[in-house]
């Protein structure tokens, strides 16, 4: 079993030949936007860790080596377009004929790109007005210098000569020297330049590689996770091989979500790792990861409800309920899907975007529908164990429901101390905590998981726990002890009476009472 996992992965990694750019920022003719009395074009957000050398601030020389301890910002191929007509505006012979600038400035100097004069509206570029005030010159980005380095933001200029339609940026890098949440903008002051487009692409880059300061920790992360799942996975097969003949259909259930656990965690590892030394994240793995994800989340909220339902302990079957259980299966692994592809193929920047939004909303509300389901019928099904005196059976359903309600709890609150985080950061300057957001939902369901394991582990008396249409287990233990007792004789006749009994007991499944509790259902 543990077999496979290795097996799905390298045929995976062997046949991933799409990519999508990641802190490789490409651009594609993308259009700029009109913003108060600017157009701009915004070229991306990440969180970088400052050089751990000393380097210039900016430079022209491309050099190659990628794990050399520094931090920087590279332009490469950055080709400018303007319309025909912003072109034919100028002769050929004519010198810097429309300005572009390239703006790169931390989240906490957000405050000193633009100004407004009297308290007014607040402005991008430099007005009549703002020249006379901020000591800016008209037709520029207004900058203020930083109060902790007075060389940032960065600005760098881009000048069209003469008539020509396109020009192009030289290949430059900045470097970063501290540790921030950078924003990236390409600007340009003059109204001529209305239908401005960009080609190119820019490259981020923190000390230990190319992933985004907001993901690298996960790596590591990822890491940890892998090796716990392995370890569950070598305690659970071993018990499960050992046990084979007494496996019951709800332990083969725990050892798929087992196995699909430890596969996610480590293709999330390959496609973080692959990710930092190139730059490039694999369309391909990715996808898989995220549908793996979603499975392996599906297939765990329908184990626990099935578990809830009793399924395999005071009823052999779901019955009527099978349909709604598998439709709410299918409806769930979808939106999950959605969630999951949205966010994670092809993500660039180090935020949120509106999509997701929406797509957590769905997602959301089948999760709140499936705790009260499980909560509804976990109630019914201590209730049965109660009236038929089932000791070991009720004392596995109630520490399993004590479980439930401790992650239920913890979750509520985790998504509380979420909702507060990230309404008390709008600009993402904390974003080198934001991996424990991600973390926190995979440790959870692993400690989840691990207390059924506990509870339902592989035993010789694993059929014990199953349903049966005889008594309860004190009765049978009374029964076996008995026949201990009792001459080689009498075995036959503490046997009949026990068939006896079984034939008067009501604890013998009727399929009438099976029906009605689906309808209620």
């Amino acid at each position: 079993m543990g077999l496979i996992p290795c097996c799905l992965l390298i045929a995976i990694l062997i046949s991933a030949t799409g990519s999508a750019e990641a802190s490789i920022h490409a651009y594609d003719r993308d259009p700029f936007r009109e913003v108060g009395n600017a157009y701009l074009l915004s070229g991306g957000s990440e969180g970088v860790v400052a050089s751990r050398t000393t380097t210039p601030l900016v430079d022209n020389e491309i050099r190659s080596p990628m794990r050399d301890g520094r931090s920087y910002i590279r332009f490469d191929n950055i080709t400018f377009w303007r319309s025909k007509e912003a072109a034919d505006d100028h002769s050929e012979m004519e010198h810097s004929t429309g300005l572009i600038q390239v703006i790169i400035f931390e989240a906490t100097d957000r405050d000193n790109i633009g100004g407004s004069a009297y308290g007014g509206q607040r402005s991008i570029c430099c007005t009549p007005d703002l020249a006379k005030l901020e000591d800016c010159k008209q037709g520029e980005v207004i900058r203020i210098p930083s109060a902790t380095n007075i060389n940032w933001p960065i600005v760098l200029n881009v000048q069209f000569n003469g008539n020509y339609l396109s020009t192009h940026m030289d290949s430059t890098v900045v470097y970063i020297t501290k540790t921030g949440m950078y924003n990236l903008f390409f600007i340009s002051c003059d109204p001529k330049l209305k239908g401005l487009t960009m080609s190119g692409k820019t490259l981020w880059k923190n000390p230990d590689g190319y992933l985004p300061g907001r993901m690298a920790p996960l790596m590591n992360f990822y890491v940890i996770m892998s090796l716990a799942y392995a370890l569950l996975s070598l305690i659970w097969f071993s018990q499960y091989m050992r046990f084979w003949k007494d496996i019951l259909q709800l332990q083969h259930c725990i050892t798929v979500v087992i196995a699909l656990g430890l596969f996610e965690m480590t293709l999330w590892y390959f496609e973080y790792a692959h990710f930092n030394n190139t730059g490039i994240r694999p369309i391909g793995i990715t996808s898989w990861v995220v549908t793996v994800g979603a499975l392996r989340r599906t297939l765990s909220r329908l184990l626990i409800l099935c578990v809830s339902m009793g399924y395999g302990v005071v009823r052999p079957t779901l019955g009527g309920l099978t349909t709604k259980v598998l439709l709410l299966g299918v409806t769930y692994f979808l939106a999950s899907e959605l969630l999951n592809i949205t966010e994670y193929v092809g993500t660039i920047n180090d935020v949120a975007g509106r999509a997701r939004v929406f797509l957590v909303l769905p997602d959301a509300l089948l999760d709140a529908f499936l705790i009260l389901w499980i909560f509804s019928s976990l109630s019914r099904t201590l209730e049965q164990l109660q009236a038929k005196r089932s000791s070991v059976k009720l004392d596995i359903y109630r520490k399993f429901s004590n479980a439930l309600a401790v992650t239920v709890i913890a979750s509520v609150a985790w998504i509380g101390y979420e909702v507060y985080f990230k309404a008390t950061d709008p600009f993402n300057e904390k974003w080198q905590g934001a991996w424990m957001i991600t973390a926190f939902w995979d440790i959870l369901a692993y400690a989840l998981l691990c207390v059924i394991c506990y509870l339902w582990a592989p035993s010789q008396s694993s059929q014990r726990y199953a349903y049966s249409d005889e008594m309860g287990e004190e009765s049978d233990d009374e029964a076996q002890s008995l026949c201990r007792g009792s001459p080689k004789g009498d075995i036959s006749l503490v046997k009949h009476d026990r068939k006896e009994k079984n034939l008067d007991s009501d604890d013998v499944f009727n399929p009438e009472d099976e029906m009605e509790e689906d309808k209620r259902e």
